[in-house]
């Protein structure tokens, strides 16, 4: 899958890509808008707006936190067992402390993380201070001819490149939990 990127300045204009995406055969969880303007994206409900903790870096800061952490568990632990000390006593406290010291490095990175934008989209930082708005599109090579068409149909629409997309099981299990929320009473 690859990702297709576009700015635009007119929600109404994004609102009906959208709609004619989807009328298409493209399910939602392959559009998104992004947009520093929440309150005007939330007067279109039939946007799919970029969920406020993906427009963070929390998910590359925990990652990067866990990394982090499990280098210093392995470092205590190394001198843990080096310097003799669980002999004295026993392994268990030193590893309750791996434990907490893993659990406090990949909130305290994945805390950092969330106070910065998403690296992702900060090619866009000048676009989306401008009061732009980002569309994208998540597709499947045999759907890219359909992209085209509709994008065709919004000359306004300007094309800001693509990039690496979401896993396709991700969109696929994203489908899947509509569909069974549209069929709960």
């Amino acid at each position: 899958m690859k990702r297709h990127f576009y700015i635009s300045d007119n929600l109404d204009e994004l609102e009906h890509v959208e709609e004619e995406l989807e009328n298409s055969g493209i399910t939602t969880p392959h559009i998104h808008v992004l947009s520093l303007d929440d309150v005007d994206v939330a007067r279109h409900p039939h946007l799919h707006e970029v969920e406020a903790v993906l427009k963070t870096d929390v998910v590359h800061g925990t990652k990067i936190g866990a990394v982090v952490g499990v280098i210093v568990v392995a470092l205590m632990l190394s001198l843990v067992g080096a310097m003799g000390w669980a002999d004295r006593i026993t392994w268990m406290p030193f590893i309750f402390l791996a434990i907490v010291l893993l659990g406090f490095c990949t909130w305290e990175v994945g805390f950092l993380g969330i106070q910065m934008r998403n690296k992702r989209f900060a090619r866009f930082d000048n676009a989306l201070n401008m009061g732009k708005h980002i569309f994208f599109v998540d597709i499947e090579p045999e759907n890219e001819p359909v992209l085209a068409e509709v994008i065709n149909h919004h000359p306004t629409l300007v094309d800001a490149g693509d990039g690496p997309s979401v896993p396709h099981w991700f969109i696929v299990m994203q489908d899947k939990f509509r569909s069974f929320m549209k069929s709960m009473p």
